[in-house]
């Protein structure tokens, strides 16, 4: 399976990689600050994640990190 990790603490909520997401899988996390402040973005259903990348590649702060089946 794809997977796509956030590094929540760096991120800070911008919403670019939710808009970019063709699967409309990623979302702000609304109950949850990092130590920043913001409300950091999380996948809600990775096995629908087709590892495009296209959030990685918007993330201004490289927050995200793309991982492809083999």
């Amino acid at each position: 399976m794809n997977k796509v990790t956030f590094r929540t603490e760096r991120c800070k909520g911008c919403g670019l990689c939710v808009d970019v997401c063709p699967k409309g899988i990623i979302t702000l996390l609304q109950d949850k600050l990092n130590s920043k402040g913001y409300h950091p973005a999380a996948i809600t259903e990775q096995e629908k994640c087709i590892a495009c990348a296209m959030c990685a590649t918007m993330c201004p702060d490289c927050v995200i990190k793309v991982e492809r089946d083999a």
